[in-house]
């Protein structure tokens, strides 16, 4: 990878670090295209079952690198769009651990992600109002999904910071951790995700995802177009095996 973004395997889970702190991480192409490489790697690979992200230098994301747009640079690639990832997310879930600022395009990357952990001292925002722009990165999207109408609108309105005990209320953060210790606590919770079985973690995630957009007269039907495959493969299997013989699942991802 880019020396831009920084990447870690380990035990099923992959985590993605935005290494542009002297910029705050914000988001310039080589960046974009350097964190959409690592998603594609982390949806291809059959030993990865999930994914964090997160910004080096105790800042998470600050949005679009201004100096690179004015120079006439696009931060997006096809696909995914900004930050490669607010467009087209990792079939995969993703972790956003938040230390810091994720401001505009960099609170537009967390709530791509599936579960949000953040830092006591953390703030998120979408300021875009402020400068006379539009939120268009998948905030004004996403943000009513996860927080109720009248929050949404107020801070997409106001373009106010929102400290992370905020987010936590409104249940936009799952987990708190004190300063410095928001990926250790996104590890704790992605490992417990990777002892599961991967075929059944992705296609959980993709139910999750798609089954507000499918009609009532079909959406057990859609369900068990994913859900079948998974319960026919070899994991199924193995997973009621090791069950029955009180011992871990030896997963296969087939």
């Amino acid at each position: 990878m880019s020396a831009l973004v920084e990447v870690e395997d380990g035990g099923g889970v992959r985590v993605i670090t935005i290494n542009r702190p002297e910029a705050r991480n914000s988001i310039n192409t080589a960046t974009a295209e350097a964190i959409g490489a690592a998603i594609d790697e982390l949806d291809a690979r059959d030993d990865l079952t999930i994914g964090i992200l997160t910004g080096a230098g105790g800042t998470f994301c600050a949005g679009m690198d201004l100096k690179a747009f004015l120079a006439g640079e696009r931060p997006s690639i096809p696909g995914r769009g900004f930050a490669g990832i607010v467009e087209g997310p990792p079939q995969k879930p993703i972790i956003a651990a938040v230390e810091g600022y994720a401001l505009a395009g960099g609170f537009e990357i967390a709530l791509a992600c599936d579960i949000i952990v953040a830092s006591r001292t953390a703030k998120f925002g979408l300021p875009e109002v402020k400068r006379g722009l539009v939120a268009a990165g998948g905030g004004l999207l996403r943000l009513p999904q996860r927080v109720p109408y009248h929050l949404a609108m107020e801070w997409a309105l106001t373009g106010d910071f929102v400290d992370a005990e905020q987010a936590y209320a409104a249940s936009l953060v799952t987990h708190l951790a004190e300063p410095g210790e928001a990926l250790a606590v996104a590890r704790a919770v992605a490992d417990k995700i990777a002892a599961n079985g991967p075929l059944a973690v992705r296609a959980t995630k993709q139910i999750i995802v798609e089954a507000p957009y499918w009609g009532a007269d079909d959406r057990f039907d859609r369900q068990r177009s994913i859900s079948e495959p998974v319960r026919a493969s070899e994991d199924a299997r193995e997973g009621a095996l090791a069950f029955t013989e009180k011992r871990a699942p030896q997963w296969k991802g087939r």
